[in-house]
């Protein structure tokens, strides 16, 4: 199983919703999303990465295929680049949390079905692979890394909309 399952990185996010207010949640730095597009974007992108994992485990379909040497490397670091990646077009539409305990709500669905997904992960022998829309072929435990390492990504795009409000505040 996992050496640092997604569900402790999420337990930081609902933590830290405890110092911003929604209205916070909701400002925009010029050409970024807000910090409640961010929690909104990683609440449906680990939604479809669990369900992903959970079609792995459903299936043995493409057992043989291999995810693309970037994806290797990032799960051989557990980690994304240090770098803003452009998403997909998509992104564009992400809407604005309705409020904090919407928020923290799915997020604590987040971790349970995440939670749900290990312990079926480790009782599962085989397994089939699913694509990622562009990093080829995951396994379940491998889609359960990507969502954890996807959070973590995120805590630096996080880091930047703080210091933007910092700022603004002062």
């Amino acid at each position: 199983m996992l050496d640092d399952p997604p569900d402790h990185i999420i337990n930081t996010w609902i933590s830290e919703l405890a110092h911003c207010s929604l209205e916070r949640l909701r400002i925009k730095p010029p050409g970024s999303w807000s910090l409640g597009q961010v929690y909104m974007h990683l609440v449906a992108d680990t939604s479809f990465y669990i369900e992903q994992a959970k079609a792995c485990l459903n299936s043995s379909d493409h057992l043989t295929e291999e995810a693309s040497p970037i994806a290797q490397i990032m799960f051989s670091n557990n980690d994304f680049p240090d770098e803003i990646i452009e998403g997909a077009p998509s992104n564009a539409y992400i809407p604005q949390p309705e409020s904090k305990e919407q928020l923290i709500k799915e997020l604590l669905n987040l971790k349970e079905e995440i939670n749900r997904v290990g312990v079926l992960i480790s009782q599962t022998t085989v397994s089939g692979k699913t694509k990622h829309p562009g990093l080829g072929y995951f396994s379940a435990e491998e889609w359960l890394q990507f969502a954890g390492m996807h959070f973590r990504h995120h805590l630096r795009q996080k880091k930047r909309i703080d210091a933007f409000l910092k700022v603004m505040d002062s």
